[in-house]
């Protein structure tokens, strides 16, 4: 398998790629082959850059509001589970000391 290296491109690429298209008035087929990347690839881009209203390409490790909200719950959500299994054991020891 002779698979080409992923390529990464950085948030300032991706809205320059899309601000192309967006606002110079170039047709996504056409910026995508004078920039070197697959026409599906930058129109992915430009729905991104239109879903978060200018927001999109966070870059690594910055998670979106809502992201970050879901990361956080699910953080809270496992230590409450890990607290109940505690107090869970913790009842079944108590009652067996008891009798």
């Amino acid at each position: 398998m002779n698979e080409k290296p992923r390529r990464k491109f950085s948030p300032e690429f991706k809205k320059d790629a899309v601000k192309l298209v967006t606002e110079q008035g170039y047709r996504a087929s056409e910026a995508a082959r004078n920039l070197g990347v697959d026409g599906s690839l930058l129109r992915r881009w430009i729905k991104e850059y239109d879903q978060a209203k200018g927001a999109a390409f966070p870059g690594n490790g910055r998670l979106s509001h809502e992201q970050e909200e879901i990361r956080k719950l699910r953080e809270e959500n496992k230590r409450l589970r890990m607290e109940r299994e505690i107090l869970k054991k913790a009842a079944a020891f108590f009652a067996s000391e008891s009798k």
